[in-house]
């Protein structure tokens, strides 16, 4: 039997290191509930936590880091908790875009954050732009994300094209949905960590996570901080990886 299409090219075992993390930061709530802090503390803390993971991602040598920042369920959320996180959204760009640019970081954003208000539009849209050309680390922000949204897109596309002519549908294998997918130029993802103690994949990467390592942590995503990051890789590279053979 095959391997996927795509199939992840770091084998793990022997200290090897992950080309592509993802990590659902979750437990900024708990963490600030724990203090009888507002929840808008918790996703400040939050932000921090970004920083810092982002930056030991860097000197890990990782090739490429997604984070689930704001998924396509997170809209159920209340008005007022939503408002804080397109604030916090607002202040992050603003302030790390610099940081970004002057580190040879290269932003992705995957999920449609064309759905957010016209000015982060433009402001995720000059931060892509600036960072276009980096050909250093790529960091991924997956912003109104859900993995179901995106498999479903996929299928319409793929469908359109083979109804259109442009494709046949024998041809529709998983390669083909892989290159409809947002993640389509990006290393293979090797390591999908998730905070707080939930053990759940909550509609990210469902396709990509198929081969994916799943490290969960007990630590609240504000205090995640470059040790615990330096941990789950250390996890990794002690797994043996062998994608269904022997």
């Amino acid at each position: 039997m095959p391997l996927p299409a795509k199939a992840p090219e770091t084998e793990g075992g022997a200290g090897a290191l992950p080309r592509h993390v993802a990590i659902i930061m979750d437990g900024n709530g708990r963490w600030a509930k724990q203090r009888f802090l507002p929840r808008i503390a918790g996703h400040r803390a939050g932000v921090e936590a970004v920083r810092r993971v982002t930056r030991a991602a860097r000197t890990l040598g990782i090739e490429a880091l997604t984070l689930y920042a704001f998924s396509s369920e997170n809209w159920r959320r209340p008005d007022e908790e939503i408002g804080d996180l397109m604030g916090l959204l607002r202040i992050f760009i603003r302030s790390d875009l610099d940081e970004m640019v002057r580190e040879n970081v290269r932003l992705r954003v995957i999920g449609n954050y064309h759905r957010f208000s016209a000015d982060i539009v433009a402001m995720v849209d000059d931060a892509l732009a600036r960072t276009l050309v980096n050909d250093g680390p790529i960091l991924v922000i997956a912003l109104n994300y859900g993995s179901h949204a995106e498999l479903a897109a996929a299928a319409r596309d793929l469908a359109q094209q083979a109804i259109d002519g442009k494709i046949d549908v024998s041809a529709i294998d998983e390669a083909a949905i892989e290159r409809q997918l947002d993640t389509s130029d990006l290393p293979p993802l090797d390591l999908m960590i998730r905070t707080s103690g939930e053990h759940r994949l909550s509609n990210f990467l469902l396709w990509q996570a198929a081969y994916a390592e799943l490290h969960f942590a007990e630590t609240l995503w504000p205090d995640f901080d470059e040790a615990a990051l330096a941990e789950a890789v250390a996890s990794f590279g002690r797994r043996q990886r062998r994608f269904g053979g022997l």
